[in-house]
């Protein structure tokens, strides 16, 4: 199972697969998006396919069927696997979200994902301005207190943000809104090995200020002010990803 959280760790390089079951969906599901295995086209049989990855058929079919379960393909008898149109894609799963940041730099999409971000987290940190405990406020302090002490290491800040904005979305009490926490962290991994706007030590001190800022709203219950400074913290990363004259 795909974890909130494993690309930002993997930002050294490409995600390391647990298993050859998690290899194959990686791999095919990579090559989907970055579009070497075109909309419209068929993927190879499976005899080629178990050849190339070097697995077994119960494995590939597996691999196969979770593949599908995200649209991204369409297996019918006699016809073979055939890669389905975008529009029947589940960009709300984190791991096609996280396989998009390996593939071509796209700013149309990129600059969707933060239109997401400002229709959702607005009303998300609203919420948890109103409904937070002293347990969640503790808990975003902690992400926090990652964030200042990560030094050079882009995971450790990444992660920190992350999960300010995971525990954001916990104490908002809404399932649906904390269930695309993949767009944020899509975001915070591009904005983290992107410079369009500030050197990446720059970004990471003014990402952490937004954010201790952000918390303290949160903190007290100040519901305009948290949202202000989500939306900060949002253009920051937009900034980042697709540089400071970017049209909104």
């Amino acid at each position: 199972m795909y974890e909130a959280g494993s690309l930002i760790r993997s930002l050294t390089g490409r995600p390391a697969a647990r298993n050859y079951h998690a290899y194959v969906i990686n791999e095919i599901g990579h090559g989907i998006v970055s579009g070497a295995y075109p909309v419209g086209s068929l993927l190879a049989s499976d005899a080629v396919m178990m050849e190339q990855y070097g697995v077994s058929r119960t494995v590939l079919r597996e691999a196969v069927r979770t593949i599908e379960a995200k649209g991204l393909v369409e297996a019918r008898p006699k016809v073979g696997t055939r890669v389905t149109p975008k529009s029947r894609w589940n960009f709300f799963d984190p791991q096609v979200l996280a396989w998009h940041f390996h593939a071509p730099p796209d700013p149309q999409f990129h600059d969707s994902l933060f239109r997401v971000r400002s229709a959702l987290e607005t009303p998300l940190v609203g919420l948890a301005a109103r409904h937070r405990t002293a347990e969640h406020v503790l808990l975003m302090k902690f992400w926090l207190h990652q964030m200042a002490t990560s030094g050079d290491s882009v995971q450790q800040a990444g992660l920190g943000a992350l999960e300010v904005h995971g525990t954001i979305a916990e104490s908002a009490g809404d399932v649906l809104l904390r269930a695309v926490i993949g767009v944020t962290e899509l975001t915070l991994a591009l904005a983290l090995t992107r410079e369009a706007t500030l050197p990446g030590e720059r970004y990471r001190q003014q990402s952490l200020a937004l954010r201790e800022e952000l918390v303290s709203h949160v903190e007290f219950g100040r519901t305009d002010e948290a949202a202000r400074l989500i939306e900060s913290c949002r253009l920051l990363d937009r900034a980042q990803v697709l540089g400071p004259s970017a049209p909104r």
